[in-house]
């Protein structure tokens, strides 16, 4: 909404413009003719001294201030539709992906299905088969799940729940349970954990954020995961990083990394399946804890970097902190009172 409100205001500045440049244009010719004909009466009686410079020098300045006004709203508007362009075709391709994601496993359940109506099959048959529909009912439903918390997230329809914590026993919780959700081995990840400081976090978005982190790891690695996890902090900031050591992200790939429905077409990965909004939803949750998450890599085939960074509590100097907290208590406060 914010960004078509800003795109109309462009084109009605960019129409005023020219009808500002018009009407000056009218203007002159205006002045222009007046004077000529004012010259064809009475210009032998005029004195050679009479200047009337000044009205063009003004007419000038105004047309030299409307053609840049012009060219800027030029430049904006351009902007804004190579940029709108882009989006939709980032969306054709997330539409096509998320069609393939969807069909892919209901059209396994189907599968599976007519095999059991069509079929005598085996009791140890049955429940194999009834273990894969769970699963990709399973991955049905957390693909659904995680299209409409984004859209709740975007529209600040999420209600989080912000608390204090020590950062190096939250931190090692949600790496736990992330080591848990993927059934990865100790062994497979490397965590140092030199974190002494207090965090505010809404545990359950901060645990999307580590379990995309580790979903993006197991997807882009060869072979088996490498994953190691570096946790400190200093005066101001807590720094999370997540290192893997698989195929890499090129330059010119990093800087989109976050964007809504991007995907990279790596040639070293064509199976990989997503949506493009995995990253996009971490960078979301990591802006709403007032932190900052960027990507590092050296290069293709050369691993990945994802390092976070975010405030640390300390009540008497960070507003935004501070404001979470008292969101999360006004809200334990509406819902208390609502229950008695």
């Amino acid at each position: 909404m914010r960004k078509s409100r800003t795109l109309l205001f462009q084109i009605l500045a960019f129409t005023f413009s020219q009808f500002a440049w018009m009407g000056l244009l009218g203007l002159w010719i205006y002045w222009y003719v007046s004077n000529y004909l004012i010259f064809e009466q009475v210009g032998d009686q005029l004195s050679p001294q009479i200047s009337i410079d000044s009205p063009n020098v003004f007419i000038f300045v105004g047309g030299i201030i409307l053609i840049v006004a012009i060219a800027v709203a030029m430049f904006l508007i351009f902007r804004n539709l190579t940029i709108q362009f882009k989006l939709t075709s980032l969306y054709d391709n997330f539409i096509a992906h998320i069609t393939h994601e969807l069909k892919s496993p209901l059209s396994s359940i189907q599968l599976y299905l007519e095999t059991l109506i069509n079929k005598e099959v085996s009791v140890e048959k049955k429940k194999e088969f009834l273990g894969l529909m769970i699963q990709d009912t399973t991955r049905l439903d957390k693909l659904i799940n995680s299209i409409l918390e984004i859209s709740r997230l975007e529209k600040k329809r999420i209600a989080h729940n912000y608390y204090v914590y020590d950062a190096n026993i939250v931190f090692q919780k949600l790496i736990e349970t992330s080591i848990t959700n993927f059934r990865l081995s100790d062994k497979s990840i490397n965590v140092l954990n030199n974190i002494f400081c207090k965090c505010v976090i809404d545990k359950d978005s901060m645990q999307i954020v580590f379990d995309n982190l580790f979903d993006n790891a197991i997807k882009y690695s060869k072979g088996d995961v490498r994953l190691n996890i570096g946790l400190q902090c200093n005066s101001r900031k807590a720094i999370l990083e997540f290192q893997d050591y698989g195929i890499g992200i090129n330059k010119k790939n990093q800087k989109n990394i976050f964007s809504k429905f991007y995907r990279i077409d790596n040639k070293n990965a064509p199976n990989v399946k997503g949506t493009g909004l995995g990253l996009y939803w971490v960078k979301e949750i990591i802006k709403l804890h007032g932190g900052k998450i960027r990507v590092e890599s050296p290069g293709e085939n050369m691993g990945v970097c994802f390092i976070i960074e975010l405030p640390i509590y300390q009540s008497s100097k960070n507003f935004y902190i501070n404001s979470l907290l008292r969101e999360t208590a006004k809200r334990e406060k509406l819902l208390g009172s609502t229950n008695e």
